[in-house]
């Protein structure tokens, strides 16, 4: 199924799932950010090594979406050049919270504030970046103030995002097969209905 940007407002229960896949087919070989791998085989590493660890399926699907705004973002890709951050999270997470629960559309917005959070809190998190996410953290504001921390913790979605998180940086092995994201669409579309049916959290 093919679909525009231009067809966001247009979107429903029923068409999201094809949509974000038609995303995944037609940029998902782009260049993530400077990393060996694309920005398709990030989200689907992610999702993959979460399901093989047996997590929820909220972490899954929260994994193999967080990046999308990459794709949304009026304000475009990031690079290696940039200067000022580009809130690829806010840019997601805006397309997202029409359709999933809050649980998976906060692993969107709050990913990049995760990364602030476990630098601020567990210093050891700063040797698992790779140089373009230190890059992107200068950008970002650093690891996050006590206050922020403290503010952030409130969230009752924490240790989920934090999962996904460590997803993300896990995400970024050039040799690692994964299966496409059709094979996860069903999981997808569950969560699409489980939001639909008024059931998020």
């Amino acid at each position: 199924m093919t679909m525009s940007i231009t067809d966001i407002t247009d979107l429903t229960q029923h068409t999201i799932v094809d949509f974000i896949g038609s995303i995944f087919d037609r940029r998902g070989g782009e260049e993530y950010l400077g990393e060996p791998v694309t920005m398709g085989e990030h989200m689907l590493q992610g999702a993959t090594l979460a399901k093989r660890n047996g997590q929820s399926e909220d972490i899954i699907v929260g994994a193999l979406l967080h990046d999308i705004g990459h794709f949304t973002s009026e304000f475009g890709m990031f690079t290696m050049q940039d200067t000022k951050d580009r809130y690829h999270e806010d840019a997601g997470a805006k397309v997202l919270e029409r359709f999933f629960p809050k649980v998976i559309t906060d692993c969107c917005r709050y990913h990049v504030a995760a990364k602030r959070y476990l630098c601020a809190t567990q210093p050891e998190y700063m040797k698992r970046l790779s140089d373009a996410s230190v890059h992107s953290l200068k950008l970002q504001g650093g690891p996050m103030s006590e206050t922020e921390v403290r503010e952030f913790e409130k969230n009752p979605h924490l240790d989920t995002i934090i999962a996904v998180r460590y997803l993300d940086e896990a995400g970024k092995e050039p040799a690692m097969k994964t299966p496409d994201f059709w094979h996860f669409a069903p999981m997808v579309q569950r969560c699409v209905d489980k939001h639909f049916a008024g059931k998020s959290d």
